[in-house]
């Protein structure tokens, strides 16, 4: 009576489709069999949050939901449900307000390991134009200093000290840190400022430039990212802040403390940069997978 009360006031006052209506007549009834399968004297009224709790655990581990599904398609029809309750004087207690939701896991970012882009930097080696000089610098320099790319657009030949062996970087709301980096990205650059200086007729403003020494664009770094990643990687995501995240995790997999990460990456919030050592974990889970003879 009351769940049939419930969706006619759905349907009537509140305008929901009636695909909608019978997504909450399912929730509602999958619900009410579950705690009448606990106790057979259990109502509408005398249910209480635990008996709420273990049906969330139920409907993710033994119907093997995902917490998107628990979430909208089970608790949320309960405390609008409850709430129609409550407003109608039909019960006094509520048991959703003490219904914590599972939270949505968080999606961890893309990477590329450190084997992949070993071999992606060596094959690019062999295009010795202009352009495949640059892009390679490119891709070398998002991976060996974790930089965005808007800030590698920003680079002016300044920013960049070859004796230091460090990058002056612009980051979010023109914060600035430095960058450093290695020997072998220092022999890149010199090469590619040489071939670059020997084709233009004056220094260009921008570090990064096209063969007419415009400033490179953002799509087209975009495109030149993607381009290369496509030759070592077939997962979806293949940009530069993928290359960002490659990087991070190739530092703390090669034993680099989280608040050094931090600073390279210029993020304000520890919290932030702690993504990665969940990445680091999948990471080994998937090696401990994929080698341990009992797997």
């Amino acid at each position: 009576m009351w769940i049939d009360s419930f969706l006619e006031y759905l349907r009537s006052d509140r305008g929901y489709s009636p695909l909608t209506v019978r997504k909450y007549s399912d929730s509602l009834t999958a619900f009410q069999k579950y705690f009448k399968g606990l106790d057979e004297t259990l109502t509408w009224s005398t249910v209480d949050a635990s008996v709420v709790r273990e049906w969330v655990v139920f409907m993710m581990d033994e119907e093997g939901k995902d917490v998107s599904t628990v979430n909208y398609g089970g608790l949320s029809p309960l405390r609008t449900f409850y709430k129609y309750l409550r407003r109608m004087g039909w019960t006094d207690v509520n048991p959703m307000e003490k219904v914590v939701a599972p939270k949505m896991p968080k999606k961890l970012p893309s990477f590329v390991r450190e084997t992949d882009m070993d071999h992606l930097l060596e094959e690019m080696k062999e295009d010795t134009s202009f352009e495949g000089i640059r892009d390679r610098l490119i891709v070398m320099m998002f991976y060996e200093t974790g930089i965005r790319r808007a800030e590698l657009l920003s680079l002016r030949d300044s920013d960049v000290d070859l004796r230091a062996m460090q990058l002056k970087v612009t980051g979010k709301r023109n914060k600035q840190r430095i960058v450093p980096f290695g020997e072998e990205l220092k022999e890149e650059i010199v090469q590619y400022l040489s071939v670059r200086d020997s084709l233009l007729d004056e220094i260009p403003e921008s570090f990064f430039v096209k063969g007419d020494g415009m400033p490179i664009t953002y799509a087209k770094v975009g495109e030149i990212v993607k381009k290369n990643l496509s030759l070592v990687t077939k997962q979806k995501k293949r940009t530069p802040h993928v290359l960002r995240h490659s990087f991070a995790t190739a530092m703390l997999n090669n034993n680099a403390d989280l608040g050094s990460i931090q600073k390279l990456l210029g993020h304000e919030n520890i919290a932030t940069t702690e993504i990665y050592t969940h990445l680091s974990f999948e990471e080994l889970k998937n090696v401990y997978k994929n080698a341990h003879p009992r797997e």
